[in-house]
């Protein structure tokens, strides 16, 4: 197929940062594209703003912890968009305690948003890929995955099952056309990092910086040029793979 074919994408957390960016770059692509987002305002904003550069949009408020709440904001998409044949698991959220400080209430919590709500997501999307016979899923983890993460252990463990969640969903569909790769992401401007440093909890854009070899952070926009690559025909011999989009701060 051209790279040219309109497609239906659905990207979660879709409302800001990294999600709001793929949500531009997508739409920029041609397609039409389902903004989900416990945010709903955000998310309507937002497809408000797609539609101003003549992108089909829909702005989706839901939970992805909540499997009915996903399977209804799927539903509304497939309605007023048609079947969902690109998925980007954006929705995340992030927490700071040293180990033994992480109460089962904390660990469950960050889990259930990060790794069930990925779940939750790819399950309820997949059947319209298998009937396209075709198909992209990027999941958004974190470079914490790949090299540990003190004060972040939950945290980093939801988002390393991500990258193994990935590599299963890749295997397991490639016969039928669809293809699943993951993007972790590190050093990247976002309004989360921005809470973040607020509490306390991240240093200074400088200080993280000297951590970058290419000295700079990046931005949603270059999380969203990597997905829109990923999620192409042209990349349609990619599958399985983990693509760190981090200013080599993790090689």
């Amino acid at each position: 197929m051209s790279s040219s074919v309109q497609r239906v994408a659905v990207v979660t957390g879709g409302a800001s940062g990294m999600g709001e960016a793929t949500c531009h770059e997508l739409g920029g692509r041609g397609h039409k594209v389902g903004v989900l987002d416990i945010n709903g305002e955000a998310a309507q904003q937002v497809s408000e703003d797609l539609g101003g550069r003549g992108v089909s949009a829909l702005g989706v408020a839901a939970d992805v912890t909540d499997r009915p709440a996903v399977e209804g904001a799927f539903a509304k998409v497939r309605s007023e968009l048609g079947p969902v044949t690109i998925l980007v698991t954006s929705a995340g959220l992030v927490d700071f305690a040293p180990f033994l400080e992480i109460t089962p209430q904390s660990w469950a919590r960050i889990v259930d948003v990060n790794l069930t709500g990925t779940f939750h997501c790819c399950q309820t999307a997949l059947p319209d890929m298998l009937a396209a016979g075709w198909g992209r899923i990027v999941m958004i983890s974190s470079s914490s995955a790949q090299r540990g993460s003190p004060g972040m252990a939950h945290y980093a463990a939801s988002k390393g099952a991500v990258i193994t969640l990935t590599k299963s969903l890749a295997h397991e569909y490639a016969s039928a056309g669809i293809t699943v790769n993951n993007i972790p992401p590190s050093g990247i401007e976002t309004p989360m990092q921005h809470r973040s440093q607020a509490a306390g909890k991240l240093p200074s854009n400088e200080t993280l910086a000297r951590g970058i070899p290419l000295g700079h952070l990046g931005s949603g926009a270059d999380i969203a040029a990597a997905v829109g690559f990923l999620c192409s025909d042209e990349a349609g011999f990619i599958t399985g793979q983990v693509l760190g989009v981090n200013g080599g701060a993790v090689m």
